[in-house]
């Protein structure tokens, strides 16, 4: 039996404004290319107004209600923060980013993610304008 080993590396990601971006490919991908197959894969993006989430990958009405229920949850409104000079969507975009998850831990079986049959890997862009999005990946396994 071999021992542990650990590869590293940054994918980058393009979303087209707030929504939810389904990256599961793009890291499926990166999974392929490092030679590993069992293990445990830790994702991190590096931006502080979009996150990532698990979710459903069948219904697009799912993202459709998730974005629905954050925007009345945390609405674009600059009466209601102090940091408004990077535009109406910035403080609320921090917002969401701390209510979800930043980083992600998977466990990885057979070069892929362990995901269930309806779940899908997604950037959550919380701004409202484009973004190119960069995802710090480690992976430890054999």
């Amino acid at each position: 039996m071999s021992g542990l080993k650990q590869k590293s590396g940054i994918v980058e990601c393009q979303t087209t404004g707030r929504g939810l971006f389904d990256i599961t490919r793009d890291i499926n991908a990166w999974l392929q290319g490092s030679g590993f197959s069992e293990g445990v894969l830790t994702i991190l993006i590096q931006h502080t107004s979009a996150s990532l989430t698990i979710q459903e990958n069948a219904d697009p009405d799912v993202q459709q209600d998730m974005l629905t229920f954050y925007e009345k949850l945390v609405p674009d409104n600059p009466a209601l923060y102090r940091h408004v000079s990077e535009g109406p969507d910035d403080m609320p975009s921090h917002i969401r980013s701390s209510l979800t998850d930043v980083s992600l831990s998977i466990p990885v079986m057979e070069g892929r993610m362990a995901l269930g049959i309806w779940q899908g890997l997604y950037i959550f862009e919380h701004r409202t304008s484009p973004h190119r999005r960069r995802l710090a990946l480690n992976f430890m396994g054999s």
